[in-house]
């Protein structure tokens, strides 16, 4: 699969526009979203090619929108790397159950950004 459209999601203004920088640096074009809800909005109207999300979110955890992504036919396929601040050995395993590709942990680099977008490609 070519990684082409980006969804990045995060209720972190700094967190997004971070994240937004090094995607779109690396020659990926991006859509974002502030809450879970609207990722899950988005998904469907942009189809990206891979979604980089938060947990900890308001309203919406990350890990119950993967669960919704998962469970919609029109997303099901979209490889979701969790970009959170829980980064221990249960949150990861807890993400894999929730069907995520990957869980990148915060502080992050932008090597390790770019190196879940050339992986899931």
């Amino acid at each position: 699969m070519t990684i082409k459209k980006v969804l990045v999601c995060d209720d972190s203004t700094a967190d997004r526009v971070n994240l937004e920088g090094i995607v779109s640096d690396a020659g990926y074009l991006v859509v974002s979203a502030t809450s879970a809800r609207e990722a899950l909005d988005k998904a469907k109207a942009e189809k990206p090619d891979l979604i980089f999300m938060d947990v900890l979110m308001p309203e919406m955890d990350g890990f119950a929108a993967a669960r919704a992504l998962q469970n919609d036919p029109a997303t099901k396929d979209i490889p979701v790397v969790f970009v959170t601040s829980k980064g221990q050995k249960a949150d990861r395993v807890w993400a894999q159950m929730q069907g995520a590709k990957d869980l990148v942990a915060k502080p992050y680099t932008a090597d390790q950004i770019v190196a879940q977008l050339r992986s899931a490609a």
